[in-house]
């Protein structure tokens, strides 16, 4: 995972509309913010999955994994590359 922007973008697109992907900063809280519920959060397992090919039921999951930008990044370096975390 290169840059951050599709996730941001696909994020503000879905859930924050009132922002723009430059806005969201990559330690803002999703979970504690409310921003993602845990029907949104299925629905971005589902995106990430889908646009990394991550195959999910291969990956331990947490809520943690997707609680920010940075942290579903990191999780799709590891998932993508798990020597590389």
């Amino acid at each position: 995972m290169n840059s951050t922007l599709p996730l941001k973008t696909w994020l503000v697109d879905n859930f924050i509309t009132d922002i723009t992907p430059d806005q969201l900063e990559d330690d803002l809280d999703l979970i504690d913010s409310g921003i993602v519920d845990s029907l949104r959060l299925l629905r971005l397992i589902s995106w990430v999955s889908d646009t990394y090919e991550i195959p999910m039921d291969e990956v331990p999951l947490s809520p943690d994994n997707f609680r920010s930008v940075a942290a579903i990044r990191a999780f799709v370096v590891e998932a993508k590359d798990p020597a590389a975390a």
